[in-house]
């Protein structure tokens, strides 16, 4: 029952309403199976829904698309809108004779790339920006063993349906191979986009170096960052930022690389139970993949921008995350193991130092106890669904 009711009232949903008293169109998007769907349709009870997957609905857009909006009266949910993306231009001509008429299009969609390039040709300044991830720590009412909530992940579909997460995410991954990848890129050899992909995934929390991916892949370096790019805008990965500030240490200028979703990475890696993920070697780049997907979650969740970065100077010392979205900075070390240590503490207190202006100093880690040790607050992996600190 608890995640029935976090499926239909996601944490989003109040801001995509506030957006829709302000704005003539919102804009959701978000990663394949991720609610968006649900959401609205319950959100917006009394609109027309149009699902552009649907072979008549989407012919019928695309070849006569004044007569397609014309049926609609009121509010309409359009759902994959990438699906006809001429759509928009006749979208901006209703909404610009009606211009106080808010929140009459309610639009999804799966593929950021393309709908945010017809987004910003056609309907700048008249939409507002909404991404749905799957579900938080939050929305699934929290866990009870941190292996366990890490490999079943957190698509809404596993929980809502008590799917095998295994099963759940071979398809997941097929389907997004077959359609998503073939229609973002001209991909002839999908079995060695799948061994990249997998090779990514070997990779979540570290670097991103792409002339290695691309050597163990066989494939350009070239073509690598391609396929990085079209990862991120399916929602696959992210990519964090080096932070960067007026100081005279040389700093990482690589950006980081994460999964969105750790149930995805424990299947692209082999990891078939919880037992095997807390034993395995990328057991902490997984756990700390978790914690950083909570926060983009939370600030996307908010329909704020987010500050995140990660550190490393010229002396290869490393902050885990760098959170300056709130009125003070915010310095994260990640750590899964279960026992505080106050080692960890002290490798914050040092680094800290040597930053510009004040910082408040945490450990999130893998136990169950949350507490403040010598001005730096550890904080359980539990407790991450109450948002960032």
């Amino acid at each position: 029952m608890r995640t029935m009711k976090a499926y239909r009232n996601r944490e989003l949903g109040d801001k995509i309403l506030q957006w829709a008293r302000q704005y003539p169109v919102v804009t959701l998007t978000g990663p394949r199976q991720s609610g968006k769907t649900t959401l609205v349709k319950s959100l917006f009870p009394k609109h027309a829904y149009a699902n552009l997957e649907n072979p008549v609905e989407r012919d019928y857009a695309a070849s006569d698309p004044v007569a397609f909006l014309g049926q609609f009266s009121g509010g309409v949910v359009i759902d994959e809108i990438q699906r006809v993306p001429s759509l928009l231009s006749y979208i901006q001509c209703i909404v610009d004779e009606n211009p106080e008429e808010h929140g009459r299009f309610i639009l999804a969609g799966s593929q950021n790339l393309q709908i945010m390039r017809g987004v910003s040709q056609s309907l700048a300044g008249r939409t507002a920006l909404a991404s749905l991830l799957p579900f938080s720590l939050a929305e699934i009412g929290g866990g009870s063993d941190v292996w366990e909530t890490l490999w079943r992940g957190f698509f809404p579909r596993i929980f809502h349906d008590n799917l095998n997460p295994t099963e759940a995410l071979a398809f997941y991954t097929a389907t997004y191979l077959e359609r998503d990848v073939r229609e973002l890129v001209k991909v002839k050899d999908l079995s060695r986009f799948s061994r990249f992909l997998r090779l990514c995934a070997g990779r979540t929390g570290q670097l991103l170096n792409a002339a290695n991916l691309a050597a163990d892949c066989g494939i350009a370096g070239k073509t690598a960052l391609e396929w990085v790019s079209i990862l991120e805008a399916s929602y696959i990965i992210r990519r964090l930022p080096p932070w960067f500030a007026n100081v005279s240490k040389r700093l990482s200028k690589t950006p980081k690389l994460y999964f969105l979703d750790t149930g995805l990475v424990c299947y692209l890696l082999g990891i078939d139970s919880p037992g095997q993920l807390a034993n395995h070697p990328l057991r902490g780049a997984i756990f700390e993949t978790f914690v950083m997907t909570e926060f983009w979650k939370h600030y996307a969740n908010c329909g704020v921008t987010d500050g995140l970065f990660h550190y490393r100077d010229g002396a290869q010392r490393e902050i885990d995350l760098v959170d300056e979205c709130g009125s003070s900075r915010l310095l994260v070390e990640i750590k899964s193991g279960q026992t505080p240590n106050a080692e960890w503490g002290e490798t914050l207190k040092r680094i800290s130092a040597a930053l510009p202006g004040e910082s408040r100093l945490c450990v999130i880690y893998g136990g169950r106890s949350s507490q403040m040790r010598s001005g730096v607050e550890y904080v359980s992996w539990s407790r991450i669904g109450d948002g960032p600190f």
